[in-house]
């Protein structure tokens, strides 16, 4: 029929995967243009946006056209919507060709609408997309209807994310990276922006540490002196609280004296409690950190150092462990280790450091101990 011939004119191919009347025609080149430059009238190319919403009025369409609209802005990529006429009305959304969309091309989920303006309004609304788009050829949508005079499309883009290749994507602020096989949106959802959040907070907290910005408080140790921020370390702990709160010398002179820690294991607790400390350092420095934790009154750290000492107990460490929990009152990690050493029967394999622990053991430590052997090796 007249449709097809013009199709074949138009060096466009068909798919025969439907009936004869029904086979969709695919363009074999994003940038055809109608023979006939009356079919395109260049008023109605341009597509609003609002949010994630793109919008495209066409005032006349003419059957057996082709009309590709202007590229408008969504996420981190131009896109051009086309529409074109035959036995079918097919509508494609692709990226721009740029070095964006092919460095970092689409992964979309959206959703088009295609509705006559008029009193009698009709609506057609497609299924929910979500597919990588490269190129015009990756997706196009059949309408079965055909739309005279003036109608509106309509793409709402549901979610954008980046496909799974090894990059990083900077998104003023979120930095987005993918290593595999997982898409990462472009646009916050969920706990996205309290992540962002802390992470701006994070930045300016080690800023100030790093830089001394503001800094009201000296820490001094045998090594050496630190600045920090008296309100940091209130926030933090109650018995620094009580040192800024009462009439007491740290409040008068802004100096606190820490001279049970060495100055790298104070720079560890000021980084752990401005929340920049690394796993190294803080491995490092773990039981001089757990005692200043206890010292101090930060549960927290005192817990993460506890949950530390507990995941590498051996036989060289185990009486060291057992005598740091029985100190700071460490249940889980006095468990831990009592564990290893009876049930385990490993207590056979520290026969020679066993000799000297009981002499500086606590009386009340080896009760304990004396009370698990007989748990554990009575008889059944």
């Amino acid at each position: 029929d007249k449709a097809f011939d013009f199709a074949n004119r138009r060096g466009v191919k068909e798919t025969s995967s439907l009936p004869l009347r029904q086979r969709y025609i695919t363009h074999t080149n994003c940038e055809a243009k109608p023979r006939n430059p009356s079919h395109t009238k260049m008023g109605d190319s341009k597509v609003e946006t609002i949010s994630r919403l793109a919008q495209w009025r066409i005032d006349n369409f003419s059957p057996c056209s082709y009309k590709k609209s202007d590229p408008f802005k969504v996420g981190l990529w131009n896109w051009h919507l086309s529409i074109e006429k035959n036995r079918y009305m097919y509508i494609r959304l692709f990226p721009e060709p740029s070095r964006v969309s092919k460095e970092q091309p689409p992964y979309a989920k959206f959703i088009l609408r295609i509705s006559n303006v008029g009193a009698n309004r009709r609506l057609y609304i497609s299924p929910v997309h979500d597919r990588p788009l490269r190129t015009c050829d990756d997706f196009y949508w059949p309408v079965d209807s055909s739309f005279h005079g003036r109608f509106i499309i309509d793409v709402e883009f549901l979610d954008l994310r980046i496909c799974p290749i090894n990059i990083t994507c900077f998104l003023n602020p979120l930095v987005v990276k993918t290593q595999g096989g997982e898409t990462v949106s472009i646009w916050p959802m969920d706990g996205a922006i309290q992540s962002m959040s802390t992470q701006t907070t994070l930045r300016c907290l080690a800023r100030m540490l790093d830089e001394g910005l503001h800094a009201d408080v000296t820490i001094k140790t045998a090594e050496g002196t630190l600045r920090a921020h008296k309100a940091v370390l209130s926030a933090s702990s109650p018995v620094f609280e009580s040192m800024f709160h009462h009439n007491l010398k740290e409040k008068e002179s802004s100096t606190i004296h820490i001279d049970d820690m060495s100055l790298e294991s104070c720079r560890a607790l000021l980084n752990y409690l401005y929340g920049t400390i690394n796993q190294e350092d803080f491995w490092k420095h773990r039981l001089p950190l757990l005692g200043a934790a206890n010292k101090y009154d930060i549960v927290d750290l005192k817990d993460a150092c506890e949950e530390s000492l507990l995941e590498d107990i051996n036989s060289q460490n185990v009486l060291e462990r057992l005598q740091e929990a029985w100190l700071y009152q460490l249940t889980k990690l006095k468990k831990g280790c009592m564990t290893y050493l009876f049930d385990f029967g490993k207590i056979y394999d520290v026969r020679d450091e066993i000799n000297n622990f009981f002499r500086q053991a606590d009386r009340e430590l080896m009760l304990d101990m004396f009370q698990e052997v007989l748990t554990v090796w009575k008889p059944v």
